[in-house]
């Protein structure tokens, strides 16, 4: 949707001068452009989360983005270092806090998360106007997103997957299996701690997109997707960026040529493709069902 406009562009089917007619206004570039890297590295971080059954943290982290970008208008700075600021605060806190159980993280993480968010809204309580673009900073948008933003959602991109790169074989063995990964001196907890740092930085970036409640669309729903599909690290990890990358992608073309919000766009291109992956398990027991021999019998126990 343009800014200036009252209605949407129309789509001509004419691929070539669709994209082009697209391309022609900068914030569009811009667009595409925090869009690609936010989708490469969400989806990356994403398919560690869902491998350690971490969504409740990644949640959690989405959300207090929120108050982080409120805090920060209600100072006068850019609600892009409120984002950062506070998501990689509250991952900090719930990587050191934390007990040596799922209960004890879960509480922890649950504390958190109330906490921040009635912060939140005392911020926007505090705040003696109109806080710019609630909305957006709850549902996404593409609008507006400048060459500097672009930049620096680059930079922390780049840092956050050079960092995942270094950590990624210990981190996958001591997210399958930690137990053995700290029986031979893996040391589990400090991984912990920085992979919760990385999902701070990449859930604050994808949160300029997807907005702070929709950042699921690109960091656990590509990884689900992928490994429904396979469990292969690499092929799952390679399914999961090409996922969420059509996704972010289509939900910018619809979002351009129509008067609704990205980050529904995004999301249903991304659960579209969830319920796809889901088709091949029912099918195949479907028809495991259908070739199970009709006795009449009840099931054999296991005798011993």
């Amino acid at each position: 949707m343009l800014p200036t406009d009252a209605a949407a562009p129309a789509w001509s089917w004419n691929l070539i001068g669709d994209f082009q007619q697209m391309w022609s206004y900068p914030f569009m570039v811009n667009a595409f452009r925090a869009g690609t890297i936010v989708a490469v590295v969400s989806a990356l971080v994403g398919w560690f989360v869902v491998l350690r059954r971490q969504s409740f943290a990644a949640h959690t982290v989405s959300t207090v983005a929120f108050p982080g970008a409120a805090g920060a208008v209600l100072l006068g700075v850019g609600a892009v270092y409120g984002y950062f600021a506070l998501c990689i605060a509250a991952a900090l806190v719930i990587a050191v806090f934390r007990g040596g159980g799922d209960r004890e993280e879960s509480a922890l993480t649950g504390t958190v998360q109330a906490f921040l968010l009635a912060c939140g809204y005392l911020f926007v309580a505090l705040y003696k106007g109109l806080l710019e673009g609630p909305q957006t900073i709850l549902f996404g948008t593409f609008l507006g997103i400048t060459t500097t933003q672009v930049t620096v959602l680059l930079c922390v991109g780049a840092a956050v997957l050079a960092v995942l790169a270094l950590i990624g074989r210990p981190l996958l063995f001591a997210s399958t299996d930690p137990r053995v990964a700290a029986a031979r001196r893996v040391p589990v907890r400090g991984l912990s701690l920085a992979f919760l740092v990385l999902l701070g930085a990449a859930t604050a970036g994808a949160s300029q997109i997807t907005g702070t409640l929709l950042v699921f669309a690109l960091m656990v729903i590509p990884a689900a997707t992928a490994q429904h599909l396979t469990a292969r690290p690499a092929a799952g990890l390679a399914l999961a960026v090409l996922v969420s990358l059509t996704a972010t992608w289509a939900g910018l073309t619809a979002a351009y040529y129509s008067p609704y919000p990205l980050g529904f766009f995004v999301t249903s291109f991304a659960f579209a493709g969830y319920l796809l992956a889901l088709v091949p398990r029912a099918l195949l027991g479907l028809r495991g069902r259908t070739r199970r021999p009709r006795t009449g019998l009840p099931p054999l126990e296991a005798t011993g």
